[in-house]
């Protein structure tokens, strides 16, 4: 469970009744591709003959750049997802982090799965007794790729939903 049960108007589209610009919710898909990205070798290394996961991160730069609509995205990110479903540790968390990446799209709160599935990733590739200073090291790096317009927003909000983002944004 990434998302709160009550959606904060920052991460919803002016036009859906929030005040996120269009801008800024494609820094948040741009800023969630980087998080995804950084790991995707963990899943890759595992299923190399599998594309999907890097094509849900494609599709998430390629909505940013109008290439594609929406629903291509999320569709994509579906399928990422998908790819994960019979892997266990750090290649299933990487495939997670690319599903969650291009359903950035659709709802833009995604973005923290992105990042959080990143840093389980990081976690779960690491050697016996460094999970947790891997997992600080992915979200220390992550925060460095924010870019200004969003880096408050996003700071923010990982604070108010760690909690439920398995608390690894503690770095």
């Amino acid at each position: 469970m990434i998302l709160p049960k009550v959606r904060d108007p920052r991460l919803v589209t002016i036009r859906r009744g929030g005040t996120l610009t269009d801008s800024d919710h494609q820094f948040l898909a741009l800023w969630a591709a980087s998080c995804a990205e950084h790991v995707l070798h963990l899943f890759e290394s595992a299923r190399p003959e599998d594309p999907r996961p890097r094509q849900a991160i494609e599709h998430a730069r390629a909505w940013v750049g109008g290439e594609v609509k929406m629903t291509e995205a999320r569709t994509a990110g579906g399928h990422a997802m998908g790819a994960a479903r019979d892997l266990r540790g750090a290649a299933r968390y990487a495939a997670y982090a690319a599903g969650q990446t291009a359903v950035v799209a659709h709802v833009a709160a995604h973005d923290l799965g992105a990042a959080a599935y990143a840093i389980k990733a990081a976690r779960a590739a690491a050697q016996d007794g460094e999970a947790e200073s891997a997992g600080q090291l992915e979200c220390r790096w992550q925060r460095d790729q924010l870019p200004e317009a969003i880096r408050e927003l996003v700071l923010d909000d990982q604070q108010l939903r760690n909690d439920i983002c398995w608390s690894v944004f503690d770095c």
